[in-house]
């Protein structure tokens, strides 16, 4: 798993989001393989040209080819469509980092809610009921995707070390040092 040109792979995050007198929990995962180091970007700020090195060494040269799967959880209880509109609040996430979504990335994206959970389960002939946050209050759930996503993301690369693989093949870490003196 690459991405911008470093060691990457699965990260998490999470948030809390109240509302009106309840805290709900928000948590993403990710399966980070995607990015143009010149597109990197951290807290709103390109870096990807500032770190030309360290770079990948390869014995031959690899297809370009990238991907993001993302996950978002929530105990906050949503409608399905109200969950399918999370998820499509995660390429946003994605791009704070730099990601685009070029033509060979493969996204797959996964929005799911552990409330409710007896909804289904109503008894033959009776009605069933579920709760639900109104649509109109949505938008803070929309900020903590958005947010956990980038986060879960960068969580990834800082999570790696430096890693050489077959023919030589070289992936580095990104370096922390720099990092904590840029952003420290």
């Amino acid at each position: 798993m690459i991405s911008f040109g470093f060691k990457a792979g699965s990260g998490t995050a999470s948030r809390l989001v109240e509302w009106r007198d309840r805290r709900y929990a928000l948590g993403v995962f990710v399966q980070a393989n995607f990015g143009k180091r010149h597109n990197f970007t951290i807290r709103g700020r390109r870096v990807g040209p500032d770190l030309v090195e360290p770079a990948i060494r390869e014995a031959r040269p690899r297809a370009e080819k990238g991907s993001i799967i993302a996950i978002v959880a929530t105990d906050a209880p949503f409608l399905p469509h109200q969950m399918k509109r999370l998820a499509r609040r995660v390429p946003l996430g994605i791009a704070m980092t730099g990601g685009y979504g070029y033509h060979s990335s493969g996204d797959i994206f996964l929005a799911f809610s552990t409330a409710n959970p007896k909804a289904a389960l109503a008894a033959s002939g009776s009605i069933g009921r579920a709760e639900f946050i109104p649509d109109v209050d949505i938008d803070p759930f929309f900020d903590a995707v958005v947010q956990g996503i980038e986060e879960a993301i960068l969580n990834a690369l800082v999570a790696n070390e430096d890693m050489t693989g077959r023919d030589g093949n070289f992936v580095p870490a990104l370096p922390k040092a720099w990092l904590k003196e840029t952003f420290g």
